[in-house]
């Protein structure tokens, strides 16, 4: 549904008013979705719904196809006043999460590969992470409460809508979690005794990775097969959404 709109102060576009703060201050449920990929990604997504689309005359043409949620256009001076900053992308979207499935569901069946992160705080390497996950065919990601949120509104458009496509959930015992779900875990760290080219994964494998400088706690560590991947020059790790594709390419095969 196509709805015009000319008053920057039309009570209908308040969930869109100063998206920066929004992202940070509470979001009552709902995140925020920008970039023409990304909508369309959040448009077909089975874990998201749409709840309204924002964007100009100009760019309403270049979306293949449009939500049944209402999708109000405005000129892009008014988009920018209403937001707080240039959206250059011209597009902006309201979603709300619901996955369908429980963890158990998601990773049910013989085979299973479960992205599983701890202390990962900044929001373009959760981005990072979360496209990686979703180009490797990951079934689900399980984050601990250190986490930064993969619905902030950067770490959706870091992970080209990658966050929509891959299912998670949060958690606090991670490794009582993977034993009850019969997942083999395997911990990256630049100390890992094993490298990455010796690993033949378990059929239901979790791929663990912590935060860059500090990394998983010894409590993890202890629980998991550690892994690393061989340096040269000096280095003793990679950035970690780098290493997740490294990784995950090796052991989603």
């Amino acid at each position: 549904m196509i709805i015009e709109i000319s008053d920057p102060h039309d009570d209908r576009l308040t969930p869109y008013r100063d998206v920066k703060d929004r992202d940070l201050t509470g979001r009552e449920g709902l995140f925020m979705a920008e970039g023409k990929v990304v909508l369309e990604r959040l448009f077909t997504s089975s874990l998201a719904e749409t709840v309204s689309v924002l964007t100009t005359p100009e760019r309403l043409s270049g979306l293949a196809h449009l939500p049944e949620a209402p999708v109000y256009v405005v000129s892009q001076a008014t988009m920018d006043a209403v937001a707080g900053f240039p959206i250059h992308r011209g597009y902006l979207a309201l979603g709300r999460y619901t996955p369908p499935l429980s963890l158990e569901d998601a990773v049910a069946g013989q085979r299973a590969r479960v992205l599983v992160l701890s202390g990962i705080a900044n929001t373009d390497n959760m981005g990072g992470l979360m496209r990686n996950a979703a180009a490797f065919g990951i079934g689900a990601v399980l984050l601990d409460a250190t986490c930064c949120d993969p619905l902030y509104r950067k770490a959706i458009r870091v992970s080209v809508g990658g966050v929509l496509e891959v299912p998670h959930y949060r958690a606090d015992d991670l490794i009582g979690i993977l034993r009850r779900l019969d997942l083999t875990p395997y911990a990256l760290s630049p100390s890992g005794q094993v490298t990455l080219d010796q690993v033949r994964p378990a059929a239901r494998s979790a791929l663990l990775f912590g935060a860059e400088g500090p990394g998983l706690p010894a409590e993890i560590m202890a629980a998991c097969t550690t892994v690393r991947i061989e340096m040269h020059g000096g280095f003793d790790s990679l950035n970690v959404a780098t290493t997740s594709g490294i990784v995950l390419y090796q052991m989603c095969r």
